[in-house]
């Protein structure tokens, strides 16, 4: 991965996590302060609460990602070490999906005379799961690649006793 990729890729990830944390703050010092602008009405509050919690799962896929980047920058992510960050990524996607179903009940008392909407608000939800299936996927091939890079190096160390 080239240097600048990595400073591009590590930049959007510093505004992202950095714009998460300032929304966060704000969400949670509304909450907090009673200081509401709304009627604070059940259905409201809820939905700021899975939002804190939606964007808690984005700050820990990012956080996840900065790690893999680095290791691969040092070149140790075929490592059992990866699979940390790898399962991080998974966990806040599928946390995400929940939280997403969970905004989905919650609006869907309002959409009784549109159902639609909330149909389509599952399918987002059964789509997200799907991105954490294709993370699972690229997770069986770092392990597939991870077990060849431990075989090649007991197959280099035979060798270098042989000779």
């Amino acid at each position: 991965m080239g240097k600048l990729t990595v400073r591009a890729l590590r930049a959007v990830l510093v505004v992202v996590l950095v714009g998460t944390v300032f929304v966060q703050a704000l969400m949670v010092w509304t909450l907090v302060s009673g200081s509401d602008p709304e009627d604070g009405s059940l259905p409201l509050t809820a939905l700021r609460v899975i939002t804190i919690l939606g964007m808690l799962s984005a700050q820990v896929a990012l956080i996840c990602v900065w790690r893999l980047v680095t290791m691969v920058r040092r070149g140790t992510v075929f490592s059992h070490a990866a699979f940390r960050y790898v399962d991080g990524v998974i966990g806040a996607i599928v946390g995400a999906a929940l939280l997403w179903f969970a905004v989905t009940v919650v609006n869907a008392p309002g959409q009784r005379d549109d159902p639609g909407v909330t149909v389509i608000m599952g399918g987002i939800g059964v789509a997200i799961l799907g991105v954490g299936l294709i993370v699972l996927v690229l997770r069986m091939l770092l392990a597939q690649a991870v077990a060849r890079d431990v075989a090649a190096s007991q197959m280099q160390a035979e060798l270098d006793e042989v000779i």
